[in-house]
């Protein structure tokens, strides 16, 4: 077994907090004052990530008299938004297989996936349009494929894309060297490249666009936990704030929203970072263009390369707490932070050579719907919209779940809100213990899969069965 690489040496919130040009200083709370009829808004939304903050960039966008407020438990970009992994893919959480089942048609998925991706260049647009300087940069993705077994499974993906109309320039196999070329792995077999990915700080975006749209006239209210929604009402631990339509944009969050505990399990996905390394480490690591980078195991790995020349990577493994519970202890768990580590300088022997240090470990957790099927809808009856279970992949799904719920919400009927999952309800979580029970289940069955097929070189058939339970 490879050792793992050094300790940290500190351990903030997270690598992309702790390098933000500026020290976070919270806006000021709710006031109670917004109990009275007359201080209503047109627009509520509870979360300041990025599903929250871009419904009001594109609300004011195309209404700039519409008055908006955000409230926000924390600070804009406390949770996944701002210490995610850094992809700003065109990623949905369902094959296009799936998505194609649910919506009925082959053209509905394929109209999904597209707006996914021009959804990369959109943020891109944006942050360059508004001064945001997020560290963008699109270098795609590469998808290794390191098993005879994962090379299928690479192939696979390429068919079921060539079959939904999408070429090469959308998604291509590649051979063992071109793999190498991006991603310089010894034992890759080959792997898959789109480039529809961009490397972004999610720290510099989430707060950059909380700066865009209060200056646009938005209003956000930091430090003020919403406890429940209804018929209009936010209800928070600060006064109640009143509107036409309430955003429910809590993702990870959103067990903790009265009557919502089942609605999406939060499942935490750890990281850690390096210190910055040597430019003659990178020419052996590859990622020149820094494009993003797994592999095709059952239980994910992510990775890229900073703007400051760090590899910042992480993975699933820990495991999900009973009840939903969410706690800042459960961010850091050494165990999957040390796995981590070893895994990294398992791809990446050179780091262990080169002795590099890990600077940060942190973690969070993710939105996960019971179908894995991510949603944006609106139900005008109860006053309430809402968008999320992204299941890890929101900075570029989050971007376009806003301009959905933007045109929802004014009652547009445009391409965007025809998309297949505009409506979609998943069917909500079993209660405890089934939850906690088949969720950590999930964590064993994926992790000793991936095992069995590298000790056996065939499919593991449990990881086949479990991914039916998951509706996969």
């Amino acid at each position: 077994m490879e050792p793992p690489l050094s300790a940290p040496l500190s351990e903030p919130l997270s690598f992309w907090h702790d390098s933000l040009p500026e020290p976070i200083t919270p806006r000021p709370a709710l006031s109670s004052d917004h109990s009275v009829d007359s201080n209503s808004v047109d627009i509520a939304i509870v979360g300041a990530g990025y599903t929250g903050l871009w419904t009001a960039y594109y609300l004011k966008k195309a209404d700039p008299s519409l008055r908006i407020a955000i409230v926000e438990a924390r600070f804009a970009g406390f949770g996944a938004s701002g210490r995610n992994g850094g992809w700003c893919s065109a990623i949905f959480p369902s094959s296009l297989s799936k998505v194609a089942k649910v919506a009925g048609s082959t053209d509905a998925a394929t109209a999904l996936q597209r707006a996914l991706n021009r959804t990369v260049d959109e943020v891109g647009r944006v942050a360059a349009a508004e001064g945001i300087d997020c560290h963008y940069e699109k270098g795609g993705t590469v998808v290794l494929a390191r098993t005879a077994v994962q090379l299928e499974r690479a192939r696979e993906e390429v068919e079921e894309s060539r079959a939904f109309g999408f070429g090469d320039a959308d998604l291509r196999l590649l051979s063992a060297e071109e793999a190498r070329q991006h991603a310089n792995v010894a034992d890759a077999f080959g792997g898959t490249y789109t480039p529809h990915c961009a490397a972004i700080h999610p720290a510099r975006l989430v707060r950059g666009l909380a700066d865009v749209v209060e200056r646009m006239g938005v209003a956000i209210y930091e430090q003020t936990p919403a406890t429940a929604i209804g018929d209009g009402v936010v209800t928070t631990t600060r006064g109640t704030l009143r509107a036409e339509m309430v955003v429910r944009a809590t993702e990870g969050y959103t067990a903790t929203i009265k009557g919502f505990k089942r609605a999406v399990a939060p499942v935490y996905s750890l990281m850690l970072a390096t210190e910055p390394l040597p430019d003659a480490v990178w020419e052996q690591i590859g990622l020149a263009r820094r494009q993003t980078f797994s592999d095709f195991r059952h239980l994910i790995i992510y990775g890229l390369r900073t703007a400051d020349g760090r590899f910042a990577f992480g993975g699933r493994g820990a495991p999900y707490h009973y009840g939903s519970s969410i706690k800042p202890e459960y961010d850091r768990e050494p165990r999957v932070h040390a796995e981590l580590g070893r895994v990294l300088t398992e791809l990446f022997p050179v780091l262990r050579d080169a002795g590099a240090k890990v600077t940060h470990t942190w973690g969070g957790a993710i939105g996960v719907p019971r179908d894995w099927f991510a949603s944006v809808g609106l139900d005008r009856s109860a006053k309430l919209a809402w968008a999320g279970g992204y299941v890890g992949d929101g900075v570029g799904a989050s971007n376009l779940a806003g301009r959905t719920l933007a045109d929802l919400i004014r009652g547009e009927r445009t391409e965007l809100t025809a998309l297949p999952w505009v409506g979609h309800r998943s069917r909500r979580w079993e209660v405890e213990p089934a939850r906690w029970l088949g969720a950590n289940l999930g964590l064993q069955v994926m992790g000793a899969a991936d095992a069995e097929e590298a000790r056996t070189g065939r499919r593991s058939r449990r990881a086949a069965l479990f991914g039916r339970f998951l509706g996969h």
